[in-house]
């Protein structure tokens, strides 16, 4: 009798034994393929960076500066989800500590991809935020690219006869077989893709405002202090620094009122700077001279405008 018991008391324990290994085996095929589908989705947006990145490189010379530039920075956009996914996917443990490969390799291939996006801009002087990267050289990040797609590919069939029977796709190595320096050489050649600085003196403005007058000569009404400003425009897609320097001079030659002023204009932008106020007596004459200095005449404005100042009689404009 109490053998029979026993027999019962280990069939009972064996079935419970069973039930608890197939639900765990089915926690367990449910957490790989969750997993695989994370990672799959994950490694289908790196192959489309290293895809979008490679024919960017390969094709982009035929594109202007502005679009070349924008489709570097939709790239570059793309790159804090990867690190946010790996660190996401540390967690649950997988079978062969795939979770912690997909975390490492991701994070590594980010930082080596921010290196080359970094690399690019600089070899084409594009207006460009350098993204935060460990500071590797360029064929230090093309090679970190290949061994990652390395260490990915013999580590990715490790769920494949696990429960849940999950298949892990591949990584691309576009970019990091790409010949980097002479891509890139090649792309600073290219007419298209050619910095051509332009910046200039858009505008000036005298308060008060002058009285009508012929081309290249304020008319001023009599105040005891005029003010002077002007704009600088940058036509660049780059940044631009400049200096621009007022001077005025009586009608002697003698001068009267300086001011230097130095700023960096942002991509086809404009600045305006305030060139300080000054005196002339009703009745005189004398010379305004504003020089830009940093870029090279030609643009669309001019680097230096010269006027012929002229102050109305006193009593003239009230």
């Amino acid at each position: 009798m109490a053998a029979l018991a026993i027999t019962v008391v280990a069939i009972g324990f064996a079935a419970d034994v069973s039930r608890a290994a197939h639900g765990a085996r089915s926690v367990r095929r449910s957490e790989n393929r969750s997993f695989g589908l994370l990672v799959n989705t994950l490694v289908a947006r790196e192959n489309a960076f290293d895809g979008r990145l490679a024919y960017l490189l390969e094709h982009g010379g035929s594109l202007t500066r502005v679009v070349f530039t924008a489709r570097l920075g939709q790239l570059a956009a793309a790159l804090p989800a990867w690190t946010q996914d790996a660190a996401l996917l540390r967690r649950p443990t997988i079978a062969h500590q795939l979770n912690v490969v997909v975390a490492q390799t991701t994070e590594e291939r980010a930082d080596d991809a921010a290196t080359v996006l970094n690399a690019v801009a600089a070899a084409l002087r594009l207006p460009w935020v350098a993204l935060s990267a460990s500071g590797g050289t360029l064929a230090a990040a093309q090679s970190g690219l290949q061994s990652t797609a390395a260490t990915w590919s013999r580590a990715r069939f490790g769920l494949v006869h696990e429960p849940g029977l999950v298949h892990l796709a591949a990584l691309t190595t576009l970019v990091a077989n790409l010949a980097l320096p002479t891509t890139l050489a090649t792309l600073a050649a290219s007419p298209s893709l050619q910095l051509h600085r332009s910046a200039g003196i858009s505008a000036v403005e005298v308060t008060p405002t002058p009285l009508p007058a012929p081309a290249g000569e304020l008319l001023l009404i009599p105040s005891p202090s005029t003010s002077l400003a002007a704009t600088v425009t940058n036509a660049a897609e780059t940044y631009q620094p400049v200096a621009l320097t007022a001077t005025i001079t009586n009608a002697a030659g003698a001068l009267i009122h300086v001011v230097h002023q130095r700023a960096t204009l942002g991509p086809l932008s404009s600045i305006g700077f305030s060139l300080g106020t000054y005196a002339l007596a009703p009745g005189s004459h004398g010379t305004l001279v504003l020089t830009l200095n940093g870029v090279s005449a030609g643009g669309r404005w001019p680097t230096v405008r010269r006027y012929r100042l002229v102050v109305a009689p006193s009593g003239t404009g009230g």
